[in-house]
């Protein structure tokens, strides 16, 4: 905790020195204080559109995670879907999901739909190349153990090859809690009524700089809190993982 409060106080020290070295207009970069006095006076706006960033985040994220752990065992329970399957998610990688944006909010419409989207289509690809890659790189030694106890191939699937790969399916979802809210982000700056992204392309066009850096700042934080929390729930769901072993001391002289 303490870490976390030198670092925010280096990272505002650091802006308001950039302010005043650089003595750049308010209009062009507001120093702290102006953006502390606009999140303070408009807290009620910003938070509103906050809420509607956030649920769109949470369910691209729940929606992208279970459809990328989906295909990532679909590929690796069939070798006839493999062929299949992987070039079309090499194809949707090879078009910018950004690219997406105004077909999505076409299709979807202006409201949530579109932005949850676009969240869960940038989650997607992380989540399954990262559980595929777990599933695949199972130790065979494992699986060869569990043949020999007359293990099937559900078995091996349920109780080998899933918990193994649960260390890189954290991993993926770890990056695509980092990504999520570019997605939502990026569909409310295509079309959208309300939200974060709503918020700072309309204070932008207003020259409420001030107001537009508050909308940013709260975004930041509502990442980062979203990314550590989503780590704190994985650590605690894999205990084995969540720290590295420690040397042990000798204090009996061998």
């Amino acid at each position: 905790m303490m870490r976390a409060l030198v670092i925010f106080a280096g990272l505002l020290a650091l802006w308001q020195g950039v302010v005043s070295l650089s003595g750049a207009p308010p209009y062009i970069l507001p120093g702290p204080v102006p953006v502390a006095e606009a999140l303070w006076q408009r807290s009620d706006l910003i938070l509103g559109h906050a809420a509607t960033t956030l649920a769109e985040i949470l369910l691209g994220l729940a929606i992208g995670t279970v459809f990328g752990a989906a295909a990532a065992l679909a590929l690796s329970w069939s070798a006839r879907v493999r062929p299949w399957l992987l070039p079309v998610l090499v194809i949707s990688q090879a078009v910018p999901v950004f690219a997406l944006a105004p077909v999505l909010v076409l299709w979807l419409g202006y409201g949530m739909a579109s932005k949850v989207a676009m969240a869960a289509l940038i989650i997607f690809f992380p989540v399954t190349a990262a559980m595929f890659d777990g599933l695949r790189r199972t130790d065979p030694l494992f699986i060869d153990c569990a043949r020999t106890l007359g293990a099937g191939r559900l078995d091996l699937l349920l109780h080998v090859r899933l918990p193994a790969a649960l260390p890189a399916f954290a991993s993926g979802l770890r990056v695509a809690t980092a990504v999520a809210p570019i997605g939502a982000i990026v569909g409310e700056w295509v079309g959208s009524s309300s939200g974060l992204g709503f918020l700072m392309l309309h204070a932008n066009a207003r020259l409420q700089i001030d107001l537009m850096f508050a909308a940013l700042f709260t975004l930041s934080i509502l990442a980062v809190s979203l990314y550590y929390g989503i780590d704190f729930l994985l650590r605690a769901a894999m205990p084995w993982q969540a720290g590295e072993a420690r040397p042990t001391t000798n204090t009996g002289g061998f």
